[in-house]
């Protein structure tokens, strides 16, 4: 009996930074019954190769634009916007009706760019309002095409990312489709669950997408990996959402999309419940437009008349002082959310995360480390990249993280 082990090390050696080995079985087998050729061995060492470049589709549609890159690996190869007037939408009897729409537009874009779609690896589109679920890269399927095309809460438009992806790697041999860390990602350890009315539990919608690609970005850049922190990270957009991270899972989190939390520029966040109830029943607004006041037309918007944080600011700077205090207001009640998600971590949080593209804002940033600093340490990474988060999902599934099943 010979063992091959000892005459394929050398070789195992010199070609283990271009393979991945998942199992290695030193077979014993009689000299008579084998002899392995040069080519048999090369089959062997390169079954797997992971210098392979992988190409991947990010869509992430919204309700008046849709946002599309290619990556190959880690790289940018092209990014659009393209813009949707009301007019480009009014066609359209539902939300739904429009994917074809936007795909054709954004197949359209990339073959005047040059870029070929034929060698795709996967497609990953935004996630939407599909059920709870936990974070990570789901492969798209018959059950979630459905919960995306007759959603079982709201329509959004996010809910065509996963629809699109499906669509266009349907058409290329070997692509896969996916989504990634929707906004139902639902980790809550159940004592956040519970509220005062059973009728009205308390619910996970937020910015996870972005939340759990800074968490594993500040992981990295900290020589660390994400389920090993405990962190407490608030994104800072037109929505902003509070949430303490425990060794990889949101444990509690503010409803970033029309619950509690902070006010931010167009949602109102938390309001006095009895004053809530009186207006939606004096007669003054109907139930559409009650929702319109908590998402589209709260906060900055139902102050300031703007939704954009930089004008707030400018008018703020020229004197504007009801301007300032607003956005102090905002900002307070930002830093007393991230409080009380400090108090859900026992006070033992690694950082505090400022992001979303609100962190570009120093007035913002400072008011709330003033009020943090003395707690935890704070850090700060400005904008979203939503695109990239998508793209770098998918990544890690085809090089080896294995896809969850919806």
């Amino acid at each position: 009996m010979i063992c091959f082990f000892y005459y394929l090390t050398p070789f195992i050696q010199l070609f283990s930074t271009n393979i991945q080995v998942k199992f290695f079985r030193i077979l014993i087998l009689d000299s008579s019954f084998l002899t392995l050729s040069l080519y048999q061995l090369k089959l062997l060492i390169f079954n797997h190769n992971s210098t392979a470049m992988f190409k991947i589709l990010s869509v992430n549609p919204g309700s008046t634009s849709t946002k599309f890159a290619v990556y190959e690996d880690e790289t940018l190869v092209s990014l659009h916007t393209i813009r949707h007037t009301p007019s480009d939408l009014k066609p359209f009897k539902t939300l739904f009706d429009q994917y074809e729409f936007r795909k054709n537009l954004m197949l359209d874009k990339l073959k005047n760019d040059g870029i070929d779609l034929s060698d795709l690896s996967a497609v990953v589109g935004r996630g939407g309002l599909v059920r709870p679920l936990e974070s990570g890269v789901y492969g798209v399927n018959d059950k979630l095409i459905s919960d995306l095309k007759f959603p079982h809460r709201a329509e959004h438009a996010s809910n065509l990312g996963g629809v699109i992806a499906h669509e266009i790697a349907q058409a290329i041999p070997g692509c896969k489709a996916f989504i990634a860390d929707p906004i139902v990602v639902d980790e809550l350890q159940d004592v956040a669950r519970i509220s005062g009315l059973p009728e009205i539990p308390r619910r996970s919608m937020f910015h996870a997408l972005n939340h759990k690609a800074i968490a594993r970005k500040y992981a990295a850049a900290n020589g660390t990996t994400y389920d090993k922190l405990k962190l407490v990270i608030a994104h800072l957009g037109g929505g902003i959402s509070v949430a303490a991270h425990r060794y990889g899972k949101v444990i509690d989190v503010t409803q970033g999309l029309d619950g509690y939390g902070p006010f931010s520029p167009e949602r109102a966040g938390t309001l006095d419940a009895g004053l809530l109830v009186s207006l939606c029943f004096d007669g003054k607004y109907t139930q559409d437009e009650i929702r319109k006041l908590l998402v589209g037309k709260g906060g900055l918007m139902a102050h300031l008349g703007t939704n954009e944080e930089l004008i707030a600011e400018k008018r703020a700077e020229e004197g504007d002082t009801k301007a300032k205090l607003v956005l102090e207001a905002m900002a307070y009640t930002v830093a007393k959310e991230i409080g009380a998600m400090l108090t859900v971590l026992k006070g033992e949080a690694d950082a505090v995360i400022l992001t979303g593209g609100i962190a570009h804002s120093q007035f913002i940033v400072e008011y709330i480390k003033k009020m943090i600093s003395p707690m935890a340490k704070v850090a700060v990474y400005p904008g979203e990249d939503e695109m990239e988060a998508l793209a770098m999902s998918g990544l890690r599934v085809l090089r080896g993280e294995k896809s969850k099943e919806y």
